[in-house]
């Protein structure tokens, strides 16, 4: 962890940037459940229902509809120490990284489109950071923190945004378009959608090599990030047929913040239930808070597990509820 945050060095001061990880690596970020503090909810709450906002009539409305079918009722499972210290400091990374580059993309230091991550850490830590170093991950235009979950050197995503030759693809791919042969990193992709396609043909691979080219110990997987804004394209739709139908190791993971760009998701699709595809095509939808670190990890546990066991593949809605 300390090795990767001293990758930053170069632009900020050690003992500046160390000092504001402490800062940002509060529990309370990242969702932590036992250290939610409820008056600060409450005023938040009431602050929020006095100014007519589409977007918090939108989460409302949404809320409402799981409320009552959140499979993840239960409290949640218990981790070691240890486990708890891997994903605490993988979140820590990815907000003060995307924190930087958000300072360096304001002075004018990156050019192109910068997309940062900053909410969102639970969900790239929870389901990479079980997977093996052969498993694949494909992003979208949002991919600085995937990468570095994957394993991606900090230093060569901060020089890849910087345009530099020592970048994980050469200066040559930019913010969207991070690629890593090593840790099986497939890309960010700027256009919505794009990735899921090879993220099929990824898992296609892995269960190639096993069943014809009995490879027994292949056993790999693969997970796919996207939107709420990619689950109305087609591409979607076709690749989930062609997952279930083949029985693939893929795990579809939706990053639903309710908004594709300045579209509201209950103004785009006529059932905002993103889990409800799953089921059409005949595997598991499941629904979850993406701000609750341990339930994510418990659904990301899950699906990996099921994909891993030749189950075929989950569609895993993270939503900011």
């Amino acid at each position: 962890m300390s090795a990767a945050l001293s990758s930053l060095s170069l632009i900020q001061p050690p003992d500046q940037l160390f000092s504001r990880a402490h800062f940002l690596a509060s529990p309370r970020n990242f969702g932590l459940p036992s250290l939610r503090l409820s008056t600060s909810t409450s005023s938040y709450t009431n602050h929020r229902s006095s100014v007519p906002v589409v977007a918090a009539s939108t989460s409302n409305a949404v809320k409402e509809k799981y409320a009552s079918k959140s499979p993840s009722s239960s409290s949640n499972p218990l981790i070691t120490k240890e486990e708890g210290l891997i994903l605490f400091e993988d979140m820590v990374l990815g907000r003060a990284f995307e924190d930087m580059c958000a300072q360096m993309y304001y002075r004018g230091k990156m050019f192109g489109f910068v997309h940062l991550y900053n909410g969102q850490e639970a969900v790239s830590t929870d389901f990479i950071k079980l997977l093996k170093q052969q498993d694949s991950v494909v992003s979208t235009y949002r991919d600085h923190v995937h990468a570095l979950s994957k394993g991606v050197p900090a230093r060569a995503v901060m020089s890849e945004l910087f345009g530099k030759t020592t970048g994980v693809c050469r200066g040559q791919g930019g913010s969207m378009h991070m690629f890593s042969k090593e840790p099986n990193l497939l890309g960010g992709f700027a256009f919505i959608g794009e990735g899921i396609p090879v993220a099929i043909c990824a898992a296609f691979t892995s269960k190639y090599r096993r069943e014809v080219l009995r490879e027994v110990d292949c056993d790999h997987v693969t997970i796919a990030f996207f939107g709420d804004g990619t689950c109305n394209n087609g591409q979607f739709f076709e690749c989930l047929n062609m997952a279930a139908l083949w029985k693939l190791p893929i795990i579809f993971v939706v990053e639903n913040n309710l908004w594709a760009i300045g579209m509201s998701h209950l103004r785009a699709t006529s059932d905002p239930e993103i889990r409800k595809k799953g089921p059409a095509f005949g595997m598991p939808g499941v629904h979850v808070d993406r701000m609750d670190v341990l339930k994510v990890r418990e659904a990301a546990k899950e699906a990996v597990g099921r994909a891993r066991r030749g189950k075929g593949p989950t569609l895993v809605e993270c939503e900011d509820i």
